[in-house]
C-alpha cells in the first residue's frame, strides 16, 4: 500500500513538472507571438514615438537652417566670425586669399558637406579682410580651415597635409578629417582614412594627435602666397 502511495506521489509530481512545462513553454510562445504580432496599442504606441523623433528631428532641422547651416557661406568681416560661431555649436571656418587657387579647391568640397551635414556650420572668410582674427588663431598658411566647438578652436587643417598632401584629395578624405576633430556627426571608420593609404605611391600622411589639437603646422604646407 505504501509503494502504491508512492507511486501516485511521483505521478502526481511528474505531472505537476509537465504542468509547469507546458505552462511555461505556452508563456514563451505567447511572448515571441506578442513581440512578432504586437497589438493595437503596441503598434500606435510606437507610431507614436516615430512621430515625436520626426518631429524633434524637424525642429532641429529648422533651428540649424534658421542658424545658417546648410549652405557654405562667405562672413563680410572679423566681426561677423565671434557672432557666427557662438551661435553654433560646431563650426568649420575656411581662410582664404582669393590669389591662392587651391581655396578653390577646399571651396568645392565645404560646398558639398555644407548640404550633407546640417549639424555643422559652414563659413568662409577673406583674411585681408580679417588681420586682427587671423592674428589671433594663427594663421600663418593659406588655405587653412579652424574648427571651432562651442565657440572655442577646437583644430586646424592645416594646407593639405592631412588630407593626403594632395590637390586631388576627394570630398569624403576631408570628411573624415573633419570627422577626426569631432566637428561634424561622421558615420564611417575614424581609424581609418577613405582612401586606400596602403597602396604603392600613396602620399597620405596620417593625422598625428599633435596636428589634430592644431598646436604646430607642417613645415611644407602651402605658404600664404601663392
Amino acid at each position: 500500500m505504501a509503494g502504491y502511495s508512492m507511486d501516485i506521489v511521483a505521478k502526481a509530481l511528474e505531472h505537476q513538472v509537465l504542468q509547469s512545462a507546458r505552462l511555461v513553454e505556452e508563456q514563451l510562445d505567447a511572448e515571441l507571438e506578442r513581440l512578432e504580432r504586437p497589438d493595437e496599442d503596441e503598434l500606435e504606441r510606437l507610431k507614436e514615438r516615430r512621430m515625436e523623433a520626426l518631429k524633434r528631428a524637424q525642429k532641429q532641422k529648422q533651428e540649424w537652417m534658421a542658424k545658417g547651416h546648410g549652405e557654405y557661406r562667405e562672413i563680410p568681416s572679423e566681426k561677423d566670425f565671434f557672432s557666427e560661431v557662438k551661435d553654433s555649436k560646431n563650426v568649420v571656418c575656411h581662410f582664404y586669399r582669393d590669389s591662392t587657387f587651391r581655396c578653390k579647391i577646399v571651396d568645392k568640397h565645404l560646398n558639398i558637406l555644407a548640404k550633407k551635414h546640417l549639424e555643422t556650420k559652414f563659413l568662409k572668410i577673406n583674411v585681408e579682410k580679417a588681420p586682427f582674427l587671423t592674428e589671433r588663431l594663427r594663421i600663418k598658411v593659406i588655405p587653412s580651415m579652424a574648427l571651432v566647438k562651442d565657440g572655442k578652436t577646437k583644430d586646424y587643417i592645416v594646407g593639405f597635409a592631412d588630407l593626403g598632401n594632395t590637390d586631388e584629395f576627394t570630398t569624403e578624405m576631408l570628411e573624415w578629417r573633419l570627422g577626426c576633430s569631432d566637428i561634424i556627426n561622421y558615420s564611417g571608420n575614424l581609424m581609418e582614412p577613405p582612401t586606400a593609404a596602403s597602396k604603392s605611391g600613396s602620399k597620405f600622411t596620417k593625422v598625428e594627435k599633435r596636428t589634430i589639437r592644431g598646436k604646430t603646422y607642417d613645415s611644407d604646407s602651402e605658404a600664404d602666397d601663392d
